[in-house]
């Protein structure tokens, strides 16, 4: 007669009957349910906390090249001497040729268009309110062009009559109580120049349109003006202060810095969003590194609740060891059997754990909302609400882990009791 090949039938059911404990035996039953309840826990842990760092990283990257050039072109700044007191002062570069300059960067292989842009930082006042702005001078057309500026669904007003007054985020116009067709003041101190020196300028502008741009830190200080009035106001007649560029991909922007330099000429410089943001990003990827190994030791810990249980039912059952070996079991049908019995648990956990990190990582909004408004400051962490992205990936490291885990942990006890002498078993019997 042929020997019964591995994992055969008998060998399943062995194992699932065993893992059904009698009450005489239910200390092993509630060893394999805190094992389950642990492995289950650790998994929807890793999960949710994989997929809350994925939604988070992908939110804010996307804010980010959403409200955001991709890179931008300036020059280098100037140095010039003051003929009366001999000091040296830096002057900051500007781009006198920036049609031209703007058309030829378009046509760069993988660049899907370009934006001159003036830049300033004001004193926005209204309603005996004020708060520190940073005015972005851009051209109609390339404000209509910029994704989460111009999204209909989260603007408020008109953004064709963009070149009738102004456009501000929706935490300035909170913060200064103002809507659409209310006026606000913008002061800068770089104004007019007199013979008692410098003079502040002080415009006041109609605010025709208010976006909402997902960033906390963008909607608070963000102003758009038109790039003619920009120009004015700043004192940059017929120049700009840098080229705004917008490419195919943007996770590898590092491709463009060369020709985009060599295109701009000398004294060019390239200033890129992984430049201004990549620290931040670097930290997050350290960070999904650490909290996926904190996580991963908790998996082994419930994991080895395993070992306890096995250990407990291999003693408990003894005698049946002893018995099936004289019936013809082999060694390694009694290893497969207590194999089989740590397997199921971790399986059941598992998917258990699969099902309930799932549900949560589809409902964070929900659980972060029943937590209340305190619990998610967008000052702090710059986007709104805590986001979180089910990847296949993620789910399917968090099932490798736990059941590889629980596979070699069930190692020891299943050999011990193969390992078993039946007569020694039954000595006592």
């Amino acid at each position: 007669m042929p020997a019964p090949k591995p994992f055969s039938r008998y060998e399943f059911l062995i194992a699932w009957r065993y893992l059904r404990a009698r009450r005489a035996e239910g200390g092993v039953s509630v060893m394999t349910w805190i094992s389950l309840i642990g492995i289950a826990l650790g998994v929807a842990a890793l999960i949710v906390t994989l997929a809350v760092r994925t939604g988070f990283r992908e939110e804010f990257v996307d804010t980010i090249l959403g409200a955001n050039a991709h890179t931008t072109v300036y020059m280098s700044p100037s140095s010039f001497a003051n003929e009366l007191t001999g000091e040296v002062y830096l002057q900051p570069g500007t781009i006198s040729d920036y049609d031209a300059l703007s058309d030829k960067i378009s046509a760069l292989d993988g660049v899907t268009r370009s934006a001159p842009v003036v830049k300033g930082q004001v004193m926005a006042t209204a309603n005996s309110s004020a708060n520190v702005a940073e005015v972005f001078g851009i051209s109609s057309e390339n404000l209509k062009k910029i994704p989460r500026i111009a999204d209909p669904e989260t603007g408020i007003g008109d953004i064709e009559r963009f070149n009738d007054g102004i456009a501000i985020g929706s935490g300035i116009a909170r913060e200064l109580g103002v809507v659409i067709g209310d006026r606000i003041q913008l002061i800068s101190p770089d104004g007019a120049q007199t013979a008692f020196g410098t003079t502040p300028r002080v415009n006041a502008y109609v605010v025709t349109y208010i976006f909402t741009a997902g960033r906390y830190d963008i909607d608070r200080t963000r102003v758009y003006m038109p790039l003619v009035e920009a120009q004015s106001y700043f004192n940059r007649e017929n120049v700009v202060d840098e080229i705004e560029v917008y490419v195919t991909n943007p996770e590898q922007i590092g491709n463009w810095t060369v020709p985009l330099i060599q295109t701009a000429g000398e004294g060019a410089q390239v200033w890129t969003w992984k430049d201004s943001s990549g620290s931040f990003l670097r930290a997050l990827d350290i960070e999904d590194d650490v909290m996926f190994i904190i996580l991963s030791v908790l998996v082994l810990i419930a994991t080895m609740n395993i070992t306890s249980g096995l250990i407990m039912l291999v003693k408990n059952k003894g005698r049946d060891i002893g018995i099936l070996r004289t019936m013809g079991l082999t060694e390694g049908s009694v290893l497969r059997v207590f194999f089989l019995c740590g397997a199921f648990t971790g399986v059941i956990g598992t998917i258990a754990g699969v099902v309930i990190g799932v549900i949560v990582s589809l409902n964070v909004d929900h659980i972060m909302s029943l937590l209340g408004s305190g619990a998610w400051d967008a000052s702090v962490r710059g986007i709104y609400e805590l986001p979180a992205k089910l990847r296949a990936m993620d789910i399917g490291k968090a099932v490798a882990l736990s059941l590889t885990l629980s596979f070699i942990v069930t190692i020891f006890p299943a050999s011990r009791a193969a390992r078993m002498n039946p007569v020694e078993a039954l000595r006592y019997e």
